[in-house]
């Protein structure tokens, strides 16, 4: 049985996600951010098999380190950004030096591209490109879920006045991409509350 898990972390309470498959005892993690110890705490004994990344901006990767280490698991990001882990000026860690030193991490195992399929612990996780808040924004997509990094939110969208950040491009890629999903689909975001597929459409102001 798959229990989902999301943990706020550090100052931006960014949420980072367990996928954790009860019976084997494996997990994926979606976007460890900083100050990953409450993860850490959560992971427990699990297994951790990957390190998905929605995009490599700071507040998204700043445990990634720390988990590689301990884990020594491979790490997939969108081949858009897979400099962004080994230059900090690109990931954003040098605009909040009062919050984070530079961050310097070794390159992806995997580069990601749209339409891929990763099967991870028993799971077909459908890769998804959804560029604006980042020019290699993904969002990963199995059954009814879909982790939407900072493209979606509950009630809103992603900033796009960041490094690569386009808004017409976001808001394409929600209603191209996104929107396209079924509405009953749970939409679990880069910050703040699930919400769903449904809702958005109906409700969110900006679209």
């Amino acid at each position: 049985m798959l229990r989902i898990i999301g943990i706020p972390l550090g100052p931006f309470e960014t949420n980072a996600y367990i996928l954790h498959q009860q019976d084997t005892n494996e997990a994926v993690v979606i976007d460890p951010g900083m100050n990953p110890e409450p993860l850490f705490q959560a992971l427990g004994d699990m297994q951790v098999k990957a390190v998905l990344l929605t995009h490599a901006h700071l507040d998204h990767i700043g445990g990634l380190g720390l988990i590689r280490e301990r884990y020594g698991c491979p790490v997939y990001i969108h081949e858009q950004e897979q400099e962004w882990l080994t230059n900090p000026e690109l990931n954003g860690s040098l605009r909040w030096p009062q919050i984070s030193e530079p961050m310097i991490f070794d390159p992806a195992e995997h580069l990601l591209q749209d339409g891929d399929v990763l099967e991870l612990i028993g799971l077909k996780l459908n890769v998804l490109y959804t560029p604006g808040h980042s020019p290699g924004s993904v969002s990963f997509v199995f059954d009814k879920q879909c982790f939407a990094g900072d493209a979606l939110f509950r009630m809103s969208i992603g900033r796009t006045d960041l490094t690569g950040g386009d808004h017409a491009v976001l808001i394409n890629s929600i209603r191209t991409k996104l929107f396209t999903l079924d509405d009953d689909v749970n939409v679990y975001p880069g910050h703040g509350p699930a919400t769903t597929i449904g809702y958005e459409k109906e409700h969110n102001p900006f679209l």
